[in-house]
């Protein structure tokens, strides 16, 4: 074999094997596990112990088990000690990341009223009750803790319900995620026998900055003695700390199923594709076989944006990105792009948008209703 034989054949594994890791690190899924509270910040007390240490304990035994079960995720901790650190950088150490999820991970608390018990599990919203509202001003109470909070966190003032006005208009597009994880936790801790005071929403600080699916949970009352008990033991928190993990083992299932239609892709995209990345396109990707008549056939769509808002077509969170249609379904209006009744002419509308949009997936509908595939 000639040296230029056998230079020619190195270059040629070299490119296969290249595109291949490089594709391997993009799937790769980061969780980010946020302890609440640390080091001069106590959080809410017991007659036993802190809600500091409660929340360090569960947070590292619910990463353990990740980490046993699922090898390729990766795995970043806000605190793995009792130390403090701000709400916005908490947030910011997830979005340092790219990751895919952040969990927060709190203990409840009320000031009167022992017998008050559950977990519960928030995401990003207005606090439309005031047991809410009382859950949000005591855990963002925290930033008062911080240096030049109030220029950090522009005046915002956790103690008065007028602040939390600006979370009305809080736009977040993992919100249809964010509550789909919320309650698979609560389902899971409903099957740990632990109460159920079902999924909220709350203007919490440590969520609003997070630029992915985000929530954080309330594992019990450490104002009820019992409660408090049992999260401190090691029986409780392997019981919680599992919950936890089964939930994200759902929830990365389901992410992985939607991931799954470029789980085959080998082939670069072509040449035509790849010069409209940085440009989306301006009109909408409808081709013939779905111009056709769709009764009784399934039509794909890449849906890239959830809010609990009406947008108006123009909007900028659209990046540019002309006729797309919406679907309102459980409260939520989703946004969508690419209408196929080809499935691979899908998968390629998609690809061109992860620049721009990278939790868009593919969703499928049938005579107008929503179906697997």
């Amino acid at each position: 074999m000639t040296l230029k034989y056998t230079l020619f054949i190195v270059i040629y594994l070299l490119g296969i094997i290249c595109p291949l890791t490089a594709d391997a690190k993009e799937r790769q899924f980061t969780v980010v596990i946020d302890a609440g509270h640390g080091g001069k910040d106590p959080g809410a007390r017991g007659v036993l112990t802190q809600e500091k240490h409660i929340n360090l304990a569960v947070s590292l035994k619910f990463g353990a088990l990740i980490k046993r079960s699922h090898p390729k995720v990766n795995i970043i901790y806000t605190r793995k000690t009792d130390r403090f650190i701000e709400l916005n950088e908490r947030a910011n150490i997830a979005n340092r990341a790219k990751a895919d999820l952040f969990v927060s991970i709190h203990t409840n608390a009320v000031a009167r009223g022992s017998n008050v018990r559950g977990t519960e599990t928030f995401t990003l919203g207005l606090s439309r009750t005031d047991e809410n509202l009382a859950v949000a001003m005591r855990e963002n109470s925290a930033i008062l803790l911080e240096d030049n909070y109030k220029q950090t966190y522009e005046g915002f003032d956790p103690r008065s319900s007028e602040s939390y006005i600006i979370f009305e208009f809080t736009q977040n597009k993992h919100v249809e995620q964010s509550v789909s994880f919320a309650s698979e936790i609560q389902k899971a801790f409903v099957q740990k026998k632990r109460g159920n005071r079902g999924v909220r929403q709350a203007g919490l600080l440590v969520l609003r900055k997070t630029s992915m699916p985000s929530v954080l949970v309330e594992l019990g009352f450490i104002s009820n003695r019992e409660e408090e008990r049992f999260m401190r033991s090691a029986a409780g928190q392997n019981k919680l700390s599992d919950a936890l993990y089964r939930a994200f083992t759902t929830y990365k299932d389901e992410y992985d199923r939607k991931q799954g239609s470029l789980s085959g892709r080998v082939s670069k995209a072509p040449t035509s594709a790849k010069s409209t990345q940085n440009n989306p396109p301006t009109k909408q990707v409808t081709t013939s076989k779905a111009k056709a008549s769709t009764k009784g056939r399934v039509v794909y769509y890449v849906q890239f944006l959830t809010s609990d808002k009406k947008l108006p077509s123009n909007s900028r969170m659209f990046k540019g990105y002309k006729d797309v249609s919406k679907v309102y379904e459980k409260g939520l209006y989703k946004y969508r792009y690419g209408e196929s009744t080809d499935f691979n002419e899908v998968k390629q509308v998609r690809r061109r948008m992860l620049k721009n949009f990278k939790d868009a997936f593919i969703v499928a509908y049938k005579d107008g209703k929503r179906v697997k595939y």
